[in-house]
């Protein structure tokens, strides 16, 4: 299957359970911890509980409607550039999916929302093992900055 049999299209509150198996392989892909067991309710809200969405998502879909990737997205201010600009927190791709021309559609339609927004830049990271993500992220021209994420609990 190729870009040319899938398809991107917004999320929908039919897609949740879906969308929720997706953030699971990924966060096991990127060997992170389990999602929360809450975490379709959590999603329910950010995506679709306010006008605008808090999160908003995009998901590939291949020939046969199976949703087979997913990307997030949140608009987020630098206070460096005194701008607003698109964080995609998530972009992934189901095994066997990769490689194949879907994940650059996934990408331009997180590029279409930024522009819709007005929006001149978009952020994201990838943990520095993953280097089949640098290389697609290098074939879109993307640049990287380096930086680590860290993580507090303030429960």
């Amino acid at each position: 299957m190729g870009a040319d049999s899938a398809r991107v299209r917004p999320a929908c509150a039919a897609d949740l359970a879906d969308v929720v198996r997706l953030v699971s392989e990924h966060a096991a892909y990127e060997k992170a911890a389990a999602p929360p067991a809450d975490l379709a309710e959590r999603l329910r809200t950010l995506l679709f509980g306010t006008q605008p969405p808090r999160l908003r998502c995009v998901v590939a879909e291949s020939h046969d409607s199976e949703i087979i990737g997913y990307a997030t997205y949140v608009p987020e201010v630098s206070t460096w550039d005194g701008a607003e600009y698109l964080h995609m927190d998530c972009l992934f791709l189901r095994e066997g999916h990769r490689g194949l021309k879907v994940g650059p559609l996934l990408v331009e339609a997180v590029i279409a929302e930024a522009r819709e927004l007005g929006l001149t830049q978009i952020q994201w990271q990838t943990p520095p093992w993953n280097t089949g993500a640098i290389k697609f992220y290098g074939r879109l021209g993307a640049h990287a900055k380096e930086k680590l994420r860290y993580h507090l609990s303030v429960d």
